[in-house]
């Protein structure tokens, strides 16, 4: 299928060229194709699971509205918020609506035409291990650069993994990497502050907190519900359920 330009500024090739004197330019899309060029590769498919999630369905109707608003705002203004390198740190106990969350943020992005990998952490550490292999098609660092590259990267499930030295090693050298390009990252986890520190180190933890927006997803895990039942209502108090205190 032919490559169209999103600002119908060019042919979609990237490049707007005057006919008149015969010269051209790079066009506003550019950024984009390369992007997409290098994101190639990487998983960027939203799960089967995951691809009917909507803000009106359950699990997310029975999160707190707190958190679903603030949600909802990010993806609202995804490109800016992309474009400015903000993320987000969803955490709580198993089952409360985390991934949900993070998937409607990531199809919104992709939606939106901008470049996305999804990984749970195990699978990610997974992939990396395959370039080690001597008939690998990739190298260690072309991964590393894709995975930097894509507007927003979403790793589920960190600090399941068994931490091992490689293990930090690996994690630490994404999160870095697009800490320094400031580059969007999305992130759920079951561990509260100081315990996911504990298990990936404080200077990883530390760098997540300057990039992502930490929200408490708190509540009973909603794979067991029926969803028949009046639930406690949320709470409306916007910002204490943006605070770690939360109950």
């Amino acid at each position: 299928m032919a490559r169209t330009c999103p600002y119908n500024l060019c042919d979609g090739s990237g490049f707007i060229v005057d006919e008149a004197t015969r010269t051209s330019r790079f066009c506003r899309c550019r950024d984009q194709i390369v992007a997409q060029a290098r994101a190639r590769g990487l998983s960027a498919v939203i799960p089967k699971k995951y691809r009917g999630v909507s803000f009106d369905r359950p699990p997310i109707t029975h999160i707190r509205d707190g958190i679903v608003a603030y949600v909802r705002r990010f993806v609202g203004e995804i490109d800016q918020r992309l474009d400015a390198g903000e993320g987000l740190w969803l955490f709580g106990p198993v089952g409360t609506g985390k991934t949900s969350l993070a998937m409607l943020v990531s199809k919104a992005a992709l939606d939106a035409g901008r470049t996305v990998a999804i990984y749970s952490l195990p699978r990610l550490l997974a992939e990396i291990r395959t370039t080690f292999d001597e008939d690998s098609e990739r190298s260690y660092t072309d991964l590393i650069d894709r995975l930097t590259a894509v507007d927003l990267l979403h790793i589920d499930d960190v600090g399941a993994e068994k931490t091992s030295p490689w293990v930090l090693e690996q994690l630490y050298a994404i999160i870095n990497a697009r800490y320094e390009q400031e580059r969007s990252i999305i992130i759920t986890t079951n561990l509260e502050r100081d315990e996911l520190a504990e298990q990936i180190t404080e200077r990883t933890v530390s760098r997540l907190e300057e990039m992502c927006e930490v929200l408490p997803v708190g509540g009973r895990d909603l794979r067991r519900q029926t969803f028949d039942v009046v639930e406690d209502p949320p709470s409306a108090d916007v910002g204490a359920a943006l605070r770690w205190d939360v109950a």
